[in-house]
């Protein structure tokens, strides 16, 4: 990925949804593109329409802290957005000897234990790697979102859940919304690691097989969960929402654990204690069906 094309190419998605009104500037002259024009941006950053206009068409390959900051400012990013432009304005040149396979994520036992523990509490929970790769879930997390487990090691992705899988477009009660945020996601990591060929391959596939995550791809949008609500329709219980919070592993800064969990009393919380019972005994159902048949012993 080319990190000074890419910046640009942030800051213009960026620039195009900035309200030309919210920042003070006239609104009666016609517009023919969305957000502010560059001579404005330039303006509010306090630097020369040149220079920003040679920064956003990946002409300029250096950009101080401090005319970061004031683009920032100028374009009212958030914290995760403004951490994603000076992640793409700061990378090093890659390396092609850089450019190999990651290998697979693993966590410690101490998390497996911890998941067991969360499932035993009726809280579904997993964890996120790079790429948004499911590095481990607990059986009611994969009850709940898909069974990650009994996939090939390569296809266990949120994006490609998201995105290619049917079924999530029926799970999730907003999928759209979803769908966003887990590309953006996606983006964030990005702009982190330009260097990984893996997730490179990733995001050619999703854009070769999903029109929507072209489109949600191109909007440049970055977004890091931290805690929120999520409502799913799920084809065993029914209806139910959960309140998700997203912790960063110690020792992996890769890898976030989200944990869900429901109001107590309330009828989402019914719905993950039955999806628990019948997931526990779909498994044994499915435990019997495969073990070989008992000799008779009774002749």
């Amino acid at each position: 990925m080319n990190q000074i094309v890419e910046l640009g190419e942030f800051l213009r998605s960026c620039r195009g949804r900035r309200d030309p009104a919210d920042a003070g500037m006239p609104t009666t002259a016609r517009r023919r593109v969305p957000g502010l024009r560059r001579e404005e941006l330039a303006q509010l950053a306090g630097v020369s329409v040149d220079y920003y206009t040679r920064l956003e068409q990946g002409r300029s390959r250096t950009a101080s802290p401090e005319i970061l900051q004031s683009l920032a400012t100028a374009l009212r990013l958030d914290d995760t957005e403004r951490a994603h432009l000076f992640d793409l304005a700061n990378r090093r040149p890659v390396q092609r000897r850089r450019s190999v396979p990651s290998p697979a994520e693993q966590v410690t036992p101490a998390v497996h234990q911890l998941l067991g523990t969360l499932d035993a509490a009726y809280c579904p929970a997993f964890v996120l790697g790079r790429r948004t790769d499911v590095v481990a879930s607990n059986p009611l997390a994969r009850a709940l979102i898909a069974d990650f487990d009994a996939m090939p090691a390569n296809e266990r992705n949120q994006n490609r859940f998201v995105f290619l899988d049917t079924a999530a477009r029926e799970l999730y009660a907003d999928w759209e919304s979803v769908a966003a945020d887990t590309a953006a996601m996606l983006r964030m990591d990005a702009g982190r690691h330009p260097e990984d060929p893996q997730l490179g391959e990733l995001v050619g596939e999703l854009a070769a097989r999903s029109e929507h995550f072209r489109a949600c791809w191109a909007e440049r949008r970055v977004h890091e969960r931290t805690e929120g609500t999520k409502s799913y329709h799920h084809p065993a219980v029914g209806d139910l929402t959960v309140t998700y919070q997203a912790l960063a592993l110690p020792g992996d800064g890769n890898q976030t654990l989200f944990i869900y969990s429901t109001e107590p009393g309330s009828s989402s919380e019914t719905a993950l204690r039955l999806l628990a019972t019948w997931s526990t005994g779909l498994l044994e159902e499915q435990v019997r069906t495969a073990a070989p048949n008992e000799p008779d012993t009774t002749a």
